[in-house]
């Protein structure tokens, strides 16, 4: 993944990375400077992931969901996030095409990495995500998702199956795109 001591990005990573995101080559090269600047290392442990995460969600609980979301991105499983994994993680989340967006929801949802999700696989997500929303607004929230276990339920039941079947990728995908509902499922946004 290139030299992690040079304080340029390599060419290779720059034009993979141009390839593969919205990223114009001077973003990259700054995002690079920040990345350094704040992982001398070049890598980003999960621990200084999970703080800058919670830094998002300063009224709610983000350290599961944050564990989840950084598994998803450690792409060759080693425990830290390189520049390169950093930044398509960046992409997807932010710019990235709704259908890519989809596919790391679906790496997020598949916590064993088997390729397929299972209905426990998305209890344990729609708990992470549910720790995300401030306790005052928990009260606010439709009956059939004021928990969990609720909007776990609902979200299973647009992909209708039945409780030890699994979804692979391209049903999860379509399920969400086909349901407004089951997208706003699978995120937490903050209202505005």
């Amino acid at each position: 993944m290139g030299n992690s001591k040079s304080s340029a990005v390599s060419k290779e990573i720059l034009e993979d990375l141009k390839l593969h995101t919205k990223f114009s080559e001077t973003e990259i090269t700054q995002w690079y400077e920040n990345f350094k600047r704040q992982c001398p290392s070049g890598r980003l442990s999960k621990e200084e992931f999970q703080s800058i995460y919670s830094k998002f969600f300063p009224d709610s609980d983000g350290n599961t969901y944050a564990q989840h979301v950084f598994r998803s991105f450690d792409t060759n499983d080693d425990g830290t996030l390189d520049f390169k994994e950093y930044i398509i993680a960046l992409h997807m989340t932010s710019t990235g095409k709704t259908t890519r967006k989809l596919e790391w929801a679906f790496s997020l949802f598949d916590v064993d990495k088997n390729g397929y999700i299972t209905k426990s696989e998305v209890k344990e997500i729609c708990t992470a995500i549910f720790k995300l929303i401030p306790k005052d607004e928990v009260p606010r929230l439709p009956s059939d998702e004021n928990t969990a276990e609720k909007r776990a339920e609902k979200l299973w039941k647009f992909f209708d199956k039945g409780e030890n079947e699994r979804v692979a990728e391209g049903e999860f995908i379509q399920g969400v795109l086909d349901n407004e509902e089951a997208l706003r499922l699978i995120q937490y946004q903050p209202p505005k």
